[in-house]
């Protein structure tokens, strides 16, 4: 089976876009790729939504493209600090829609609107939760990318937010809404392969060189102190952006909180656990690379769940593996999760599928199916609507994924086993570690970092 990686999933977004475009003017070509334009023909105009979308690079672009192709939602606004992004953004908003959003460097002026009901918000990790609270707070529904925080006490700030505001937030692992995965999923929850005990989840791939560099003079059509915001003023540096700040840890959360948190997401899923580990350990360092990334190249994690509601006493185990520098299929997938049962083991491949085996090895069933993100804006959109009643990555599912990574990236940086408690939201017993649960942020502060309560 072929292994798909980001490149992969992002040249399918962009098809689907494509097929969205072309539902807008042809109807027939509609009937032949529903499941791209299933939800865009044919919607009410008193139901449009209003969105505005705060990073549309990277990641970002593939959703613009998709937004900008539906009939039910209106793109008002693209905001970028990058001009040249912007400037890119707002052209492709135009000519997938015929509408031109307004282009606009301050989110601020996005939040300020009253007519905007919802925003994507696709920026550097460091922005994530900054961006959402100030959402929330200013009555907009948020949908923003994975992981959901830059750190465990953001995750907290991001649920009173949720809490106080009454809007919705839906956190960008679109496996949660993709058909092949939930299936998966359901049978393993179901009990088709018996009690179980422990989870596994996996990035294997081959990364490149961030190489190594010294402070300069960013480019000029950046403005980097906005692209800073509420982190820390450091110099700029040519391999820091686009896209490789997330190897840096006042910006980023590694490749475990970028490819890995999708697979630890399912992981958490499957395991059928609904809070935080109690105990966490990560061996890893960077074992390949020799640049400037300060994440680790190599982790193994393991993450320990207290046995409530176990009918025998049995506590559960999160595994998670990582290579960035190997090409290395595992048990059939680049990037996967397994789920180990007392009858049973289900394997699943991230947008690939999955394979249920009983005992003996004996291959029970299987499925094939690429990841859905057009779903994963549904679910969001119907829920705004009141069509649906449950977000499929809602901030509580969020935050269980993000805070194993955060807790495997402290583990690793004080290379010693941390005690958490679940409640708390605190590494007990360990002030070095402990102080890595939250972030500094600017000095003299800044008017996006989160307020408490």
């Amino acid at each position: 089976m072929p292994t798909t990686n980001r490149r992969t999933f992002m040249q399918a977004a962009g098809a689907g876009a494509l097929a969205l475009a072309a539902a807008r003017q042809n109807p027939a070509a509609a009937a032949q790729n529903p499941e791209a334009s299933r939800q865009n023909l044919g919607a009410d105009a008193d139901d449009t939504l209003t969105l505005g979308v705060i990073g549309p690079g990277g990641m970002g672009s593939n959703h613009l493209r998709l937004l900008a192709a539906r009939r039910d939602v209106r793109v008002a606004y693209v905001c970028d600090v990058d001009r040249q992004r912007l400037d890119k953004a707002a052209e492709l908003a135009e000519q997938t829609s015929g509408r031109k959003p307004q282009a606009v460097t301050d989110m601020r002026k996005v939040l300020d609107d009253k007519a905007v009901d919802a925003v994507f918000i696709a920026t550097p990790d460091h922005w994530h939760a900054p961006a959402a609270i100030l959402a929330l707070d200013a009555g907009k529904h948020v949908y923003v990318e994975k992981p959901c925080c830059h750190n465990i006490r953001e995750g907290r700030l991001m649920r009173e937010a949720v809490q106080r505001s009454g809007k919705l937030l839906q956190v960008g692992t679109q496996s949660r809404s993709t058909d092949c995965v939930r299936e998966g999923i359901q049978r393993v929850l179901a009990g088709e392969i018996g009690e179980v005990l422990v989870a596994k989840a996996w990035n294997s791939q081959r990364r490149g060189s961030i190489g190594k560099s010294q402070p300069t003079q960013p480019p000029d059509h950046l403005d980097y102190d906005a692209w800073l915001g509420p982190a820390p003023l450091v110099p700029y540096r040519s391999n820091m952006l686009p896209g490789v700040w997330r190897w840096w840890y006042d910006f980023g959360c590694g490749d475990i909180g970028n490819d890995g948190v999708h697979d630890i997401d399912v992981a958490v899923w499957g395991l059928g656990v609904d809070q935080h580990p109690t105990t966490a350990t990560c061996l890893g360092g960077k074992s390949f690379f020799d640049d400037d990334q300060q994440f680790p190249d190599t982790q193994y994690a393991v993450f320990e769940y207290p046995a409530e509601g176990a009918p025998a006493g049995r506590r559960k185990q999160l595994i998670f593996e990582q290579r960035i520098w190997s090409p290395y299929v595992q048990e059939g997938y680049e990037n996967g999760a397994a789920f180990y049962g007392t009858e049973g083991l289900l394997v699943m491949g991230h947008t690939q599928g999955w394979r249920l085996y009983g005992p003996r090895n004996k291959l029970l069933a299987e499925r094939t199916g690429g990841v859905d993100l057009v779903a994963h804006h549904q679910n969001f959109f119907d829920c705004i609507r009141g069509k649906q009643d449950q977000l499929n990555a809602d901030v509580h599912a969020g935050t269980l994924s993000a805070t194993l990574v955060h807790l495997a990236n402290i583990s690793a940086r004080v290379q010693r086993t941390l005690r958490f408690d679940p409640q708390l939201e605190q590494i007990l017993a360990d002030d070095e570690a402990n102080a890595l649960v939250g972030r500094n942020y600017r000095e003299g502060g800044h008017w996006s970092v989160p307020r408490v309560g």
